[in-house]
């Protein structure tokens, strides 16, 4: 006779600089941040995140990731890090997304914490934050993406032994 494993539904939380601290930080245009330059023209919002690539040879990329809207409910068995270097997710298309990650336990991915991202908020995970890969909503969405390359090992995955569910996109906290 087999057991039952006993699933757990992900609540989600409004995504703000606060919560998502322990992860990285929120990328969006903060009024506290913001200069003017360029003869007073342009509003810069400064070091919303930092970049980092660690290693020999190592290097900070630009890349354009295109997601297809997940399906929901959704399972989330496993999450992934880059133990060498940052990775950060900026929307280009302005819909709203989910952000799941999890505190490091031992050397794998405690309980997931699950975000919901407006389109005008992206997030800089620091290098070995635990995070499921990008999770877009209702349609395909393009992400300008900066991470690291270089050599050097730079992605972990680890699968849950009991999955998480979020059943439904909208935020529920």
């Amino acid at each position: 006779m087999s057991e039952a494993v006993a699933e757990e539904t992900l609540r989600i939380e409004p995504l703000t600089a606060e919560a998502f601290a322990p992860f990285g930080s929120v990328l969006e245009a903060d009024p506290a941040s913001m200069r003017l330059i360029n003869s007073g023209t342009t509003e810069r919002f400064h070091a919303l995140g930092i970049a980092e690539a660690w290693g020999e040879g190592a290097r900070v990329v630009l890349n354009l990731f295109r997601g297809q809207p997940r399906a929901f409910p959704y399972t989330i068995d496993m999450m992934e890090r880059h133990p060498l270097g940052s990775q950060s997710f900026t929307p280009l298309n302005g819909a709203a997304w989910l952000v799941v990650v999890a505190e490091d336990e031992g050397g794998r991915p405690g309980p997931p914490r699950i975000f919901a991202a407006r389109g005008d908020q992206g997030v800089n995970y620091r290098p070995n934050v635990w995070h499921h890969p990008l999770i877009a909503v209702g349609e395909v969405q393009s992400f300008l993406v900066v991470d690291r390359e270089g050599p050097g090992v730079n992605l972990e995955e680890q699968v849950y032994e009991t999955p998480f569910h979020i059943r439904s996109p909208l935020m529920t906290a």
